[in-house]
């Protein structure tokens, strides 16, 4: 149990390192969700945070589906 708690604070404090050296804007969250899905990927980490980065505009909700028509 405490190891994986040690684990856990360790990825904490190297993505909020990771964060304030690149200058981020995105939430440490984010990035956590950003590198688990590119766990297995092979993308550099810049890349995949810078281009996560970029694409933060808002989805257009007039192309969202209806599932009932009430």
């Amino acid at each position: 149990m405490k190891t994986q708690i040690w684990i856990a604070v360790s990825v904490y404090v190297l993505v909020a390192l990771v964060r304030k050296r690149l200058e981020l804007d995105a939430s440490l969250y984010q990035i956590l969700q950003i590198l688990s899905l590119t766990l297995f990927e092979k993308t550099p980490i810049l890349q995949a945070l810078q281009e996560a980065d970029s694409q933060e505009e808002p989805v257009d909700p007039g192309n969202q589906l209806i599932l009932f028509d009430f």
